[in-house]
């Protein structure tokens, strides 16, 4: 490598020290001169150290590698031995800072080495996992096992079930990929998994818009469901509750526009304004029915998540999705638009997510993009439907009047913009 690169690289090096160092002296900073066996100027030079050492062995084949072996155990050993005489005096144990040593050295050494950018991108998330300690201890100490249990269900989806799956199509039609499918369904369960998160971490299940905000990323159909109970119950609560159930339905449609535009980046500015302008209009209901009356009694029931990450549940979606797309085949090869559309209609009565990702999927390749975006607005229409109906039939006449009168003007609105744009 040239100078000028090699200056690069060896800056990268110095970054990721400094990062690390950063982090580490500002935990230790109430710490007197001479009681930190490790702090930021040790951290920095240990990451320039590794990036000199890498240069200096830079081509010289596998005895360079053995010499660069030799400094970084001997660079271990010395950490080391500093680290436990410091533990030793402050009766502590603890090994982070050991292990962030080490790293600086080696992240300084893969700068050098290796790719750069990776190298950084790994110093960035050791210095960001350093200082979300505090956090980090705090949500392992509130955990449940349930909650242990969904994240190891994530992480061998993740990196266990997916790497191994075909990523080709494995059916007569060309339409089932695995890998796609598999991936797609992580994540709708990451999405869905963030309400639940975001109530945990809020510590308030019953605040009518909390629930409403992070339910709707979860469900929409079942806020709706446990806001018309509750309305039945309190009539005299019934306007915020269905302020919960309306926010829920922004959220949902918010949901729809980010998971579109993930898949499928060409759909985003087709979807975006007739989506954006209807779930303004039931924000816009929602907050003037929460103005209008005080919130309900803090004791009041909230809305139950269940674990997203349940085994069955993450199965039964990936089956659906599976079908949706076999149909969604079929439907345009045999029926043209018209089946899409009304595959589309049938789904929204229970559920948006599959059909908005198959058709992100399918759209500007077997399926036009005006096909599959008409398509995801139909099924957002008609789930805002059928919730107000299930509103009706669980919390009564009043409820579900109101949210479908909401529902219609916020889908006129975005058929208003579907004419202007």
């Amino acid at each position: 490598m040239d100078s000028l690169e090699l200056l690069q690289r060896l800056s990268v090096a110095l970054a990721i020290g400094l990062l690390i160092g950063l982090e580490r002296g500002w935990q230790s900073r109430m710490e007197a001169e001479g009681e930190r066996a490790a702090g930021f100027r040790t951290h920095t030079l240990a990451g320039i150290l590794g990036g000199v050492w890498a240069a200096m062995v830079h081509g010289t084949g596998g005895g360079g590698l053995i010499a660069l072996a030799i400094a970084f155990t001997v660079f271990a050993f010395l950490i080391g031995l500093f680290r436990y005489r410091e533990t030793q005096h402050e009766r502590t144990f603890g090994a982070t800072t050991l292990v962030a040593a080490m790293l600086a050295f080696s992240l300084g050494a893969f700068a050098v080495l290796g790719d750069m950018q990776v190298a950084a991108a790994a110093g960035i998330a050791t210095a960001g996992l350093l200082a979300m300690k505090a956090m980090l201890h705090g949500w392992v100490r509130r955990m449940t096992w349930p909650e242990l249990r969904s994240v190891l269900v994530l992480a061998s989806m993740t990196f266990i079930m997916l790497p191994i799956l075909p990523n080709k199509t494995i059916d007569p039609w060309g339409v089932i990929n695995p890998y796609e499918i598999w991936l797609l369904t992580i994540l709708i369960a990451i999405i869905s998994f963030a309400g639940y998160v975001a109530i945990k971490l809020l510590g308030d299940r019953s605040g009518i818009v909390v629930t409403g905000l992070a339910g709707g990323l979860a469900s929409s159909t079942a806020v709706t469901v446990n806001m018309a109970k509750l309305a039945a119950d309190q009539p005299d609560h019934r306007d915020p509750l269905l302020a919960g159930a309306l926010l829920s339905g922004t959220v949902m449609m918010a949901r729809v526009l980010t998971v579109a535009g993930i898949v499928n980046h060409a759909m985003l500015l087709r979807l975006a304004p007739p989506l954006i302008l209807a779930s303004l209009v039931q924000a816009g209901a929602g907050a003037y029915l929460l103005a209008r009356q005080s919130q309900p009694d803090q004791g009041e029931k909230g809305l139950d998540l269940k674990n997203p990450f349940d085994l069955i549940s993450v199965l039964k979606f990936g089956a659906l999705l599976t079908a949706i797309m076999i149909l969604a085949h079929f439907a345009t090869q045999y029926a043209g638009d018209a089946g899409v559309y009304l595959l589309s209609a049938f789904s929204g009565i229970a559920d948006v997510d599959a059909i908005t990702l198959s058709m992100a999927r399918l759209g500007g390749g077997e399926l036009s993009l005006d096909v599959a975006t008409r398509a995801i607005l139909i099924v957002v229409a008609v789930n805002t439907l059928s919730k107000a109906a299930l509103g009706w039939l669980t919390g009564g006449a009043a409820f579900g009047a109101r949210m479908a009168v909401v529902g219609l003007a916020a889908l006129l609105a975005g058929a208003a913009s579907l004419a202007l744009f």
